[in-house]
């Protein structure tokens, strides 16, 4: 069965502005990199794109499509997924994913705005 979110501790953190319809993210942010908790409706889909750092994700559950370079492959529970700079990759959520990901730099996600 499938949680609903991150515990308290981790959706205390600054929210993130993901960009994405359907997708929520909390940062937990360093000097040089930033540790994103993900949750990610069904059916979203991220268009192609790129990083200038490094980034490892690691799916805690759900399921998704990864295009990078071109190859599919289904990922869930479990697997690990590293993206090196400047690889090109795209994702279809097909459940509900939550996933955490390490990122080697600071300025992908921003917190939202508070109105």
């Amino acid at each position: 069965m499938l949680k609903q979110s991150f515990p308290k501790i981790i959706t205390d953190l600054p929210e993130a502005d993901m960009g994405i319809k359907g997708a929520r993210g909390w940062i937990a942010q360093g000097k040089d990199h930033q540790i994103v908790f993900v949750d990610i409706e069904p059916s979203i889909e991220e268009p192609e794109h790129s990083h200038d750092y490094h980034c490892w994700l690691i799916m805690v559950e759900g399921k998704m499509e990864l295009t990078m370079n071109g190859q599919s492959k289904v990922y869930e529970k479990g697997d690990e997924i590293f993206f090196p700079i400047h690889v090109k990759h795209s994702a279809k959520f097909i459940i509900k994913c939550r996933c955490i990901a390490f990122l080697s730099g600071k300025s992908l996600f921003k917190p939202k705005s508070i109105s």
